[in-house]
C-alpha cells in the first residue's frame, strides 16, 4: 500500500517542451501499464506542444478551467468535468484559452 499528498509531492515540467507543472502521484513502473497518474497545472496561455506517443493511451480528466485539446488537427473543448482519452499515435496538444489555471489529472497507459 501507499498513500500520496498532492501537498507532499515536489513540483517538475512536463517532458514535451517544459510547459506546465505537474505532480506524479504515481511513478512509472510502480503499477503494471501504468506509466504515470500525475496532476498539471497549465498557465493561461500555456500550450504543451504537440506530440504523440506510440504505445501509450493518455487519459485527461479537467478538474478546473478551460482550454483546448487538438488531436490529429481537430480541436476539442476542455472544461470541468470532462474525460478525454488520447489513443496511441495521436497527435495531440493541449492549450489553455482561460484566464484561470487549467488543472488536469492526468493518466497514461502503456498497451
Amino acid at each position: 500500500m501507499k498513500i500520496v499528498s498532492l501537498k507532499d509531492i515536489a513540483v517538475t515540467t512536463t517532458s514535451h517542451n517544459k510547459v506546465g507543472l505537474k505532480k506524479q502521484m504515481i511513478a512509472p513502473g510502480a503499477i503494471p501499464h501504468l506509466v504515470q497518474f500525475m496532476q498539471a497545472v497549465i498557465k493561461p496561455g500555456e500550450v504543451v506542444s504537440e506530440h504523440k506517443h506510440d504505445d501509450l493511451y493518455e487519459i485527461f480528466f479537467v478538474e478546473e478551467g478551460i482550454g483546448v485539446i487538438r488531436i490529429d488537427g481537430k480541436k476539442y473543448k476542455m472544461e470541468k468535468g470532462k474525460c478525454i482519452t488520447v489513443e496511441p499515435k495521436e497527435q495531440h496538444e493541449v492549450a489553455n484559452t482561460g484566464e484561470e489555471e487549467l488543472i488536469l489529472t492526468i493518466f497514461s497507459i502503456k498497451v
